[in-house]
């Protein structure tokens, strides 16, 4: 048999070619997939992290092709933006209100209802209620300050709307101080445009600690998980626990189907992981279901020397412990006030079998950073997504876009932050929208 050695070396050269392409090809695809854009807005208080506080909930928000954001200006007035969604432009509107923009706890917190009315709360540290609604719907001209119900409006702190499947709205926060604070729950009905009392005392310190929360609403009801806090040191947090309602808050129950007498104790609560104190547990960070309305609890802290960030979740009826190993250097949460830390709370999504946090680090320059994992091997890869660092920043997402397009929207700003609640002197820095185009799988 004849062979012809120069066909086979160039159908070799041909095969070398096509791999070579193929592997570029996939190279390129697999960073394209974490392309981004940037959408400027204006600039921003940055002296401290109160424009960027994990607990805003929300930061951003959308609802009918229209997107609606909130910030403080240098001067501390409270500033409502919208744009068309895919659009560069914003429209602005620097309202009549201000806040003391002096303490980070005082965020302002947003949403729309299913009338496109815009609500605002802001300026918050136990201290009275401040809340807004816009004028006509899809304005960002806001009515007259006015009381929700009159009732546990005295002493408020880290104020949340929750958007509900009908239409309606949830709004939560802490009546009371750290330490001895309950947890108060609304409900604003869209038809007759009035609130109303829901809980008075959800979750019950008794006088002795504080529930911190996070809260997430599913196709299938209402999830809270928190960590209590026996006094104002956030080195006495301990325990993740968790309670879920069908009703739109009403009745509440374990994940076991158990029902809670209410108000929910200490003593009374489920415990999805258990974590001792001085563990460098934080507060107040996410939760997300699944399609099948399974919970996922983002957190962090310390089982060996160094905080890593974790997941606690709820799969075929047992809680189970994901754990990731992005951060290198030890570290101690401790003291009071907004503390000055070298990692952010995290922010969690899930589609499908993928696993994503939102977060940053000190030791990735403080750039805005997705960890991403596939649920059934968790192997994390993380990649950053802004150019620059961001400074003591942390994760706000439009959740109502991920939930219906799956489109990630973060609200971005370089921000400083003194520990315990000090000020740091730095220039009014943009306030920005990043748009993750296509997300890793």
């Amino acid at each position: 048999m004849n062979i012809d050695l120069n066909s086979q070396l160039k159908g070799n050269l041909v095969m070398v070619k096509s791999l070579f392409l193929m592997m570029l090809f996939f190279s390129f695809s697999v960073s394209a997939q974490l392309k981004t854009t940037e959408s400027e807005i204006g600039l921003g208080w940055s002296n401290n992290s109160v424009n960027t506080v994990i607990f805003r909930n929300s930061t951003l928000t959308s609802f009918k092709g229209n997107q609606y954001t909130a910030y403080y200006d240098p001067d501390g007035r409270m500033v409502l933006a919208k744009r068309k969604l895919n659009s560069k432009k914003w429209d602005k509107v620097v309202s009549p209100y201000s806040g003391n923009v002096k303490d980070a706890h005082n965020d302002i917190s947003i949403a729309i209802d299913s009338d496109g009315y815009l609500h605002v709360s802001w300026d918050h540290h136990d201290t009275r209620l401040r809340y807004a609604r816009s004028k006509t719907p899809f304005s960002l001209e806001l009515g007259e300050e006015k009381p929700m119900t009159g009732q546990d409006e005295a002493k408020v702190t880290y104020p949340e709307f929750h958007n509900l499947p009908n239409g309606n709205l949830l709004f939560c926060y802490r009546s009371g101080a750290s330490g001895q604070g309950n947890m108060i729950m609304k409900w604003y009905d869209v038809k007759t445009q009035q609130w109303t009392s829901l809980q008075n005392n959800l979750i019950d310190g008794e006088n002795q600690r504080s529930a911190y929360w996070q809260m997430c609403v599913g196709d299938k009801g209402i999830y809270i998980s928190w960590v209590w806090r026996e006094s104002w040191d956030v080195s006495t947090n301990h325990d993740i626990c968790y309670a879920f309602s069908a009703d739109g808050g009403k009745t509440w129950e374990k994940s076991t189907g158990e029902k809670y007498t209410l108000p929910i104790t200490k003593a009374t609560a489920e415990h999805a992981w258990e974590v001792p104190q001085n563990s460098s547990l934080i507060n107040q960070t996410a939760m997300t279901v699944d399609e099948q309305g399974n919970p996922f609890i983002a957190t962090y802290w310390d089982t060996n020397g160094v905080p890593q960030y974790k997941v606690v979740y709820l799969s075929g009826g047992k809680w189970n412990l994901i754990t990731t190993d992005f951060h290198v250097k030890p570290f101690t949460l401790g003291g009071g006030g907004t503390k000055r830390i070298p990692i952010s709370r995290p922010e969690i999504l899930v589609d499908k079998s993928m696993l994503y946090l939102l977060f940053r680090d000190e030791e990735r320059e403080n750039k805005i950073t997705l960890g991403y994992a596939n649920l059934q091997k968790t192997n994390w890869k993380a990649q950053d997504l802004s150019r620059f660092s961001v400074g003591q920043w942390e994760p706000n997402f439009d959740k109502e876009l991920w939930r219906d397009q799956k489109q990630l929207h973060i609200f971005s700003q370089n921000v400083t932050q003194a520990d315990a609640e000090g000020l740091s002197k730095a220039d009014p820095q943009p306030v920005q929208i990043l748009e993750v185009k296509r997300m890793p799988m």
